[in-house]
Protein backbone atom coordinates (compact mmCIF):
# COMPACT_ATOMS: atom_id res chain seq x y z
CA UNK A 1 0.00 0.00 0.00
CA UNK A 2 2.11 2.89 1.24
CA UNK A 3 5.67 2.93 -0.01
CA UNK A 4 6.31 6.58 0.90
CA UNK A 5 5.58 7.98 4.33
CA UNK A 6 5.86 11.75 4.50
CA UNK A 7 4.04 13.02 7.55
CA UNK A 8 3.11 16.58 8.34
CA UNK A 9 2.26 18.24 11.62
CA UNK A 10 0.49 21.44 12.52
CA UNK A 11 0.95 23.16 15.83
CA UNK A 12 -0.87 25.79 17.83
CA UNK A 13 -0.35 29.50 17.59
CA UNK A 14 -0.15 32.51 19.86
CA UNK A 15 1.64 32.59 23.22
CA UNK A 16 1.46 28.82 23.58
CA UNK A 17 3.39 28.45 20.34
CA UNK A 18 6.10 30.80 21.54
CA UNK A 19 6.72 28.67 24.60
CA UNK A 20 7.17 25.61 22.42
CA UNK A 21 9.74 27.04 20.03
CA UNK A 22 13.02 25.07 20.10
CA UNK A 23 16.10 26.92 21.34
CA UNK A 24 18.50 28.16 18.71
CA UNK A 25 21.57 30.36 18.73
CA UNK A 26 20.63 34.01 18.67
CA UNK A 27 17.16 33.37 20.06
CA UNK A 28 17.92 35.50 23.07
CA UNK A 29 17.35 32.60 25.46
CA UNK A 30 20.78 32.29 26.97
CA UNK A 31 21.44 29.29 29.15
CA UNK A 32 18.46 27.33 27.79
CA UNK A 33 19.29 24.44 25.49
CA UNK A 34 16.72 21.97 24.26
CA UNK A 35 16.50 19.63 21.32
CA UNK A 36 13.26 18.52 19.69
CA UNK A 37 12.33 15.48 17.64
CA UNK A 38 9.59 14.71 15.15
CA UNK A 39 8.05 12.49 17.83
CA UNK A 40 7.78 15.51 20.13
CA UNK A 41 5.48 17.05 17.51
CA UNK A 42 3.31 13.96 17.53
CA UNK A 43 4.73 12.17 14.49
CA UNK A 44 6.13 8.66 14.65
CA UNK A 45 8.19 7.59 11.65
CA UNK A 46 8.65 4.17 13.24
CA UNK A 47 4.87 3.64 13.42
CA UNK A 48 4.54 4.46 9.73
CA UNK A 49 7.30 2.05 8.80
CA UNK A 50 5.68 -0.65 10.92
CA UNK A 51 2.35 -0.13 9.14
CA UNK A 52 4.06 -0.56 5.77
CA UNK A 53 5.71 -3.79 6.91
CA UNK A 54 2.37 -5.18 8.06
CA UNK A 55 0.91 -4.52 4.61
CA UNK A 56 3.62 -5.83 2.32
CA UNK A 57 2.26 -9.35 1.97
CA UNK A 58 -1.23 -8.05 1.16
CA UNK A 59 0.10 -5.64 -1.45
CA UNK A 60 2.17 -8.34 -3.16
CA UNK A 61 -1.01 -10.34 -3.75
CA UNK A 62 -2.30 -7.54 -5.99
CA UNK A 63 0.73 -7.56 -8.29
CA UNK A 64 0.26 -7.89 -12.03
CA UNK A 65 2.99 -9.00 -14.49
CA UNK A 66 3.42 -5.38 -15.58
CA UNK A 67 4.45 -4.19 -12.11
CA UNK A 68 8.17 -3.45 -11.84
CA UNK A 69 10.19 -3.21 -8.65
CA UNK A 70 8.97 -3.50 -5.09
CA UNK A 71 7.60 -1.31 -2.34
CA UNK A 72 9.92 1.37 -1.03
CA UNK A 73 10.76 3.34 -4.15
CA UNK A 74 9.86 6.94 -4.77
CA UNK A 75 7.48 5.99 -7.58
CA UNK A 76 5.57 2.90 -8.62
CA UNK A 77 6.58 1.47 -11.99
CA UNK A 78 4.17 -0.20 -14.41
CA UNK A 79 5.24 -1.42 -17.86
CA UNK A 80 2.33 -0.96 -20.24
CA UNK A 81 2.12 -3.64 -22.92
CA UNK A 82 1.77 -1.36 -25.94
CA UNK A 83 1.84 -4.34 -28.32
CA UNK A 84 -1.60 -5.32 -27.02
CA UNK A 85 -3.22 -2.15 -28.39
CA UNK A 86 -3.33 -0.29 -31.69
CA UNK A 87 -4.12 3.02 -30.03
CA UNK A 88 -4.12 2.73 -26.22
CA UNK A 89 -5.93 5.43 -24.25
CA UNK A 90 -5.17 5.87 -20.58
CA UNK A 91 -8.12 6.58 -18.27
CA UNK A 92 -7.86 7.94 -14.74
CA UNK A 93 -10.18 8.42 -11.79
CA UNK A 94 -9.85 9.83 -8.27
CA UNK A 95 -12.29 9.43 -5.41
CA UNK A 96 -12.81 8.85 -1.68
CA UNK A 97 -15.60 7.32 0.40
CA UNK A 98 -17.08 10.39 2.05
CA UNK A 99 -18.58 10.28 5.52
CA UNK A 100 -19.03 6.51 5.50
CA UNK A 101 -15.66 6.77 7.25
CA UNK A 102 -17.42 8.16 10.32
CA UNK A 103 -19.38 4.91 10.72
CA UNK A 104 -16.19 2.85 10.43
CA UNK A 105 -14.47 5.01 13.04
CA UNK A 106 -17.42 4.84 15.43
CA UNK A 107 -17.55 1.05 15.17
CA UNK A 108 -13.75 0.68 15.14
CA UNK A 109 -14.03 -1.52 12.05
CA UNK A 110 -11.53 -0.55 9.38
CA UNK A 111 -10.98 -3.58 7.12
CA UNK A 112 -13.83 -2.91 4.66
CA UNK A 113 -13.59 0.81 4.00
CA UNK A 114 -10.73 0.15 1.59
CA UNK A 115 -13.01 -2.00 -0.56
CA UNK A 116 -15.38 0.95 -0.81
CA UNK A 117 -12.49 3.16 -1.88
CA UNK A 118 -11.36 0.86 -4.67
CA UNK A 119 -14.93 0.37 -5.90
CA UNK A 120 -15.53 4.09 -6.24
CA UNK A 121 -12.43 4.44 -8.41
CA UNK A 122 -12.29 1.31 -10.58
CA UNK A 123 -15.99 1.22 -11.42
CA UNK A 124 -15.69 4.76 -12.76
CA UNK A 125 -12.79 3.57 -14.92
CA UNK A 126 -14.64 0.59 -16.32
CA UNK A 127 -17.61 2.79 -17.20
CA UNK A 128 -15.72 3.94 -20.29
CA UNK A 129 -14.59 0.41 -21.06
CA UNK A 130 -11.15 0.75 -19.50
CA UNK A 131 -9.41 -2.11 -17.74
CA UNK A 132 -8.16 -0.90 -14.33
CA UNK A 133 -4.38 -1.35 -14.27
CA UNK A 134 -3.19 0.08 -10.98
CA UNK A 135 -4.22 2.19 -8.02
CA UNK A 136 -2.42 4.60 -5.68
CA UNK A 137 -3.87 5.30 -2.25
CA UNK A 138 -3.61 8.11 0.29
CA UNK A 139 -4.36 7.79 3.99
CA UNK A 140 -4.32 10.85 6.24
CA UNK A 141 -4.68 10.30 9.98
CA UNK A 142 -4.26 12.10 13.26
CA UNK A 143 -2.02 9.33 14.56
CA UNK A 144 -0.48 6.39 12.77
CA UNK A 145 -1.57 3.27 14.62
CA UNK A 146 0.14 0.49 12.65
CA UNK A 147 -2.54 -2.15 13.14
CA UNK A 148 -5.31 0.26 12.15
CA UNK A 149 -3.47 1.49 9.06
CA UNK A 150 -2.78 -2.14 8.17
CA UNK A 151 -6.50 -2.93 8.42
CA UNK A 152 -7.39 -0.02 6.14
CA UNK A 153 -4.67 -1.02 3.69
CA UNK A 154 -5.74 -4.66 3.76
CA UNK A 155 -9.20 -3.61 2.60
CA UNK A 156 -7.68 -1.57 -0.21
CA UNK A 157 -5.56 -4.56 -1.26
CA UNK A 158 -8.61 -6.84 -1.18
CA UNK A 159 -10.51 -4.39 -3.37
CA UNK A 160 -7.66 -4.29 -5.86
CA UNK A 161 -7.63 -8.08 -6.08
CA UNK A 162 -11.39 -8.13 -6.70
CA UNK A 163 -10.91 -5.55 -9.47
CA UNK A 164 -7.83 -7.22 -10.96
CA UNK A 165 -5.65 -4.15 -10.61
CA UNK A 166 -2.32 -3.68 -8.86
CA UNK A 167 -1.90 -1.62 -5.70
CA UNK A 168 1.17 0.17 -6.97
CA UNK A 169 1.92 2.42 -4.03
CA UNK A 170 0.63 5.29 -1.99
CA UNK A 171 1.13 7.56 0.97
CA UNK A 172 0.37 7.62 4.67
CA UNK A 173 0.34 11.08 6.22
CA UNK A 174 0.21 11.79 9.94
CA UNK A 175 -1.41 15.14 10.83
CA UNK A 176 -1.30 15.77 14.59
CA UNK A 177 -3.02 19.01 15.50
CA UNK A 178 -5.10 18.89 12.31
CA UNK A 179 -6.96 15.64 12.90
CA UNK A 180 -7.86 13.89 16.14
CA UNK A 181 -5.77 10.79 16.89
CA UNK A 182 -8.67 8.48 15.98
CA UNK A 183 -9.59 10.32 12.77
CA UNK A 184 -8.51 9.41 9.25
CA UNK A 185 -9.51 10.01 5.67
CA UNK A 186 -8.73 8.03 2.53
CA UNK A 187 -8.59 8.68 -1.19
CA UNK A 188 -7.21 6.91 -4.22
CA UNK A 189 -6.35 7.44 -7.86
CA UNK A 190 -6.64 4.67 -10.41
CA UNK A 191 -5.34 4.34 -13.97
CA UNK A 192 -6.76 2.10 -16.65
CA UNK A 193 -6.38 1.55 -20.39
CA UNK A 194 -8.82 1.10 -23.25
CA UNK A 195 -8.44 0.75 -27.00
CA UNK A 196 -9.44 4.06 -28.55
CA UNK A 197 -11.91 2.45 -30.94
CA UNK A 198 -13.59 0.60 -28.04
CA UNK A 199 -14.27 3.50 -25.69
CA UNK A 200 -17.82 3.22 -24.38
CA UNK A 201 -20.24 6.10 -23.93
CA UNK A 202 -23.15 8.09 -25.30
CA UNK A 203 -21.70 8.10 -28.82
CA UNK A 204 -22.38 4.35 -29.08
CA UNK A 205 -25.94 4.30 -27.71
CA UNK A 206 -28.71 3.60 -30.22
CA UNK A 207 -32.50 3.75 -30.22
CA UNK A 208 -34.05 0.54 -28.93
CA UNK A 209 -31.03 -0.46 -26.83
CA UNK A 210 -31.82 -2.36 -23.64
CA UNK A 211 -31.02 -0.90 -20.21
CA UNK A 212 -29.79 -3.62 -17.84
CA UNK A 213 -29.55 -3.05 -14.07
CA UNK A 214 -27.01 -4.69 -11.75
CA UNK A 215 -28.06 -4.90 -8.13
CA UNK A 216 -26.12 -2.95 -5.54
CA UNK A 217 -24.94 -4.39 -2.24
CA UNK A 218 -26.77 -1.60 -0.40
CA UNK A 219 -25.98 2.06 0.08
CA UNK A 220 -22.48 1.71 -1.38
CA UNK A 221 -20.59 4.93 -0.50
CA UNK A 222 -22.94 7.82 -1.18
CA UNK A 223 -25.43 9.79 0.85
CA UNK A 224 -23.97 9.02 4.27
CA UNK A 225 -24.24 12.57 5.54
CA UNK A 226 -28.01 12.34 5.04
CA UNK A 227 -28.06 8.79 6.45
CA UNK A 228 -26.29 9.85 9.63
CA UNK A 229 -28.56 12.88 9.97
CA UNK A 230 -31.87 11.00 9.72
CA UNK A 231 -30.92 7.72 11.43
CA UNK A 232 -28.30 8.57 14.04
CA UNK A 233 -29.27 12.21 14.57
CA UNK A 234 -32.97 12.96 14.35
CA UNK A 235 -33.86 9.25 14.35
CA UNK A 236 -31.82 8.57 17.49
CA UNK A 237 -30.95 5.05 16.35
CA UNK A 238 -27.89 3.22 17.63
CA UNK A 239 -25.41 1.44 15.39
CA UNK A 240 -25.79 -1.73 17.46
CA UNK A 241 -29.58 -1.77 16.99
CA UNK A 242 -30.77 -5.02 15.41
CA UNK A 243 -33.17 -4.25 12.55
CA UNK A 244 -35.54 -7.14 11.84
CA UNK A 245 -36.05 -6.14 8.21
CA UNK A 246 -32.32 -6.61 7.54
CA UNK A 247 -32.57 -10.31 8.45
CA UNK A 248 -30.22 -12.61 10.34
CA UNK A 249 -29.95 -10.44 13.47
CA UNK A 250 -28.13 -7.84 11.41
CA UNK A 251 -27.39 -4.53 13.10
CA UNK A 252 -27.72 -1.07 11.65
CA UNK A 253 -23.95 -0.64 11.83
CA UNK A 254 -23.32 -3.84 9.90
CA UNK A 255 -25.75 -2.74 7.20
CA UNK A 256 -24.21 0.70 6.90
CA UNK A 257 -20.70 -0.75 6.58
CA UNK A 258 -21.63 -3.25 3.86
CA UNK A 259 -18.81 -2.87 1.30
CA UNK A 260 -19.54 -1.33 -2.08
CA UNK A 261 -19.91 -3.87 -4.85
CA UNK A 262 -17.02 -3.93 -7.32
CA UNK A 263 -18.27 -4.59 -10.86
CA UNK A 264 -15.03 -4.09 -12.81
CA UNK A 265 -14.34 -7.71 -13.80
CA UNK A 266 -18.03 -8.37 -14.47
CA UNK A 267 -18.26 -5.37 -16.79
CA UNK A 268 -15.05 -6.23 -18.64
CA UNK A 269 -16.33 -9.76 -19.17
CA UNK A 270 -19.67 -8.44 -20.38
CA UNK A 271 -17.86 -6.36 -23.00
CA UNK A 272 -16.25 -9.54 -24.33
CA UNK A 273 -19.55 -11.44 -24.39
CA UNK A 274 -22.04 -8.86 -25.70
CA UNK A 275 -22.39 -5.62 -27.62
CA UNK A 276 -22.12 -3.13 -24.77
CA UNK A 277 -22.78 0.49 -25.68
CA UNK A 278 -22.22 2.15 -22.29
CA UNK A 279 -22.01 1.64 -18.54
CA UNK A 280 -23.31 3.99 -15.87
CA UNK A 281 -21.83 3.74 -12.37
CA UNK A 282 -24.53 4.87 -9.94
CA UNK A 283 -22.92 7.08 -7.29
CA UNK A 284 -23.77 10.57 -6.02
CA UNK A 285 -26.72 11.90 -8.00
CA UNK A 286 -28.52 8.57 -7.97
CA UNK A 287 -30.01 6.81 -10.97
CA UNK A 288 -31.26 9.85 -12.96
CA UNK A 289 -28.13 11.88 -12.30
CA UNK A 290 -25.75 9.18 -13.53
CA UNK A 291 -27.62 7.34 -16.25
CA UNK A 292 -28.21 10.57 -18.17
CA UNK A 293 -24.42 10.99 -18.45
CA UNK A 294 -24.28 8.20 -21.06
CA UNK A 295 -27.28 9.26 -23.14
CA UNK A 296 -27.12 11.13 -26.46
CA UNK A 297 -28.87 14.51 -26.52
CA UNK A 298 -31.68 13.13 -28.70
CA UNK A 299 -32.44 10.02 -26.66
CA UNK A 300 -33.98 9.18 -23.28
CA UNK A 301 -33.71 6.09 -21.11
CA UNK A 302 -36.89 4.67 -19.60
CA UNK A 303 -36.37 3.05 -16.17
CA UNK A 304 -39.28 1.04 -14.76
CA UNK A 305 -39.16 1.16 -10.96
CA UNK A 306 -41.62 -1.74 -10.69
CA UNK A 307 -38.98 -4.14 -12.03
CA UNK A 308 -37.16 -4.32 -8.69
CA UNK A 309 -37.41 -3.81 -4.94
CA UNK A 310 -34.85 -1.58 -3.22
CA UNK A 311 -33.20 -3.05 -0.12
CA UNK A 312 -34.91 -2.40 3.25
CA UNK A 313 -32.24 0.14 4.26
CA UNK A 314 -33.69 2.58 1.72
CA UNK A 315 -37.19 2.19 3.16
CA UNK A 316 -35.84 2.80 6.66
CA UNK A 317 -34.00 5.96 5.64
CA UNK A 318 -37.00 7.35 3.76
CA UNK A 319 -39.45 6.61 6.59
CA UNK A 320 -37.24 7.95 9.38
CA UNK A 321 -36.33 11.11 7.48
CA UNK A 322 -39.68 11.65 5.78
CA UNK A 323 -37.72 12.08 2.57
CA UNK A 324 -39.50 12.77 -0.72
CA UNK A 325 -39.14 10.20 -3.52
CA UNK A 326 -37.24 12.56 -5.80
CA UNK A 327 -34.75 13.37 -3.02
CA UNK A 328 -34.13 9.67 -2.40
CA UNK A 329 -33.50 9.04 -6.09
CA UNK A 330 -31.20 12.05 -6.36
CA UNK A 331 -29.10 10.86 -3.41
CA UNK A 332 -29.03 7.05 -3.30
CA UNK A 333 -28.61 4.20 -5.77
CA UNK A 334 -31.96 2.68 -4.68
CA UNK A 335 -30.65 -0.85 -5.20
CA UNK A 336 -28.87 -0.45 -8.56
CA UNK A 337 -25.10 0.00 -8.53
CA UNK A 338 -24.36 -0.19 -12.24
CA UNK A 339 -26.30 0.04 -15.50
CA UNK A 340 -25.29 -1.51 -18.80
CA UNK A 341 -26.79 -0.30 -22.05
CA UNK A 342 -26.55 -3.12 -24.59
CA UNK A 343 -28.03 -3.84 -27.98
CA UNK A 344 -31.59 -5.18 -27.74
CA UNK A 345 -30.51 -8.44 -29.38
CA UNK A 346 -27.97 -9.04 -26.60
CA UNK A 347 -30.22 -8.24 -23.61
CA UNK A 348 -30.98 -11.85 -22.67
CA UNK A 349 -27.37 -12.89 -23.19
CA UNK A 350 -26.15 -10.02 -21.01
CA UNK A 351 -28.47 -10.94 -18.14
CA UNK A 352 -27.55 -14.61 -18.40
CA UNK A 353 -23.85 -13.79 -18.32
CA UNK A 354 -24.15 -11.53 -15.28
CA UNK A 355 -26.34 -14.04 -13.46
CA UNK A 356 -23.72 -16.69 -14.11
CA UNK A 357 -21.18 -14.46 -12.37
CA UNK A 358 -23.42 -14.11 -9.33
CA UNK A 359 -24.74 -10.65 -10.22
CA UNK A 360 -28.48 -10.10 -9.90
CA UNK A 361 -29.36 -8.42 -13.17
CA UNK A 362 -32.58 -7.53 -14.95
CA UNK A 363 -33.84 -5.34 -17.78
CA UNK A 364 -35.29 -2.10 -16.40
CA UNK A 365 -36.14 -0.38 -19.65
CA UNK A 366 -34.94 0.79 -23.03
CA UNK A 367 -33.57 3.75 -24.95
CA UNK A 368 -36.18 5.86 -26.79
CA UNK A 369 -36.29 9.18 -28.61
CA UNK A 370 -35.99 12.14 -26.27
CA UNK A 371 -33.78 14.90 -24.95
CA UNK A 372 -31.04 13.11 -23.00
CA UNK A 373 -33.19 12.53 -19.91
CA UNK A 374 -34.01 9.57 -17.69
CA UNK A 375 -37.71 8.79 -17.42
CA UNK A 376 -38.44 7.08 -14.12
CA UNK A 377 -41.81 5.31 -14.46
CA UNK A 378 -43.88 3.00 -12.27
CA UNK A 379 -43.51 2.43 -8.53
CA UNK A 380 -40.96 0.37 -6.63
CA UNK A 381 -42.01 -3.09 -5.52
CA UNK A 382 -42.64 -3.02 -1.76
CA UNK A 383 -43.25 -5.64 0.91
Amino acid sequence: MTHVSERNSAGSNGAEDADRQPWSAGSGRTGRKRTSTYADAGVSIEAGDRAVELLKSKVKRTARPEVMGDLGGFAGLFKLNTQKYKSPILASSTDGVGTKLVIAQQLNIHDTIGIDLVAMVVDDLVACGAEPLFLLDYIACGEVVPDKVAEIGAGIADGCRYAGCALLGGETAEHPGVMRPDEYDVSATGVGVVEESEILGAHRVELGDAVIAMRSSGLHSNGYSLVRHVLLGAGRMRLDTVVDDFGGQRTLGEELLTPTKIYAKDCLGLIEETDVRAFSHVTGGGIPGNLCRVLPENMDAVVDRSSWRPQPIFDLIQAKGRIEDNEMEATFNMGVGMFAIVSADDADRAMAYLTGRGIEAWQVGEVIEGNGDVQMVGQYTRG
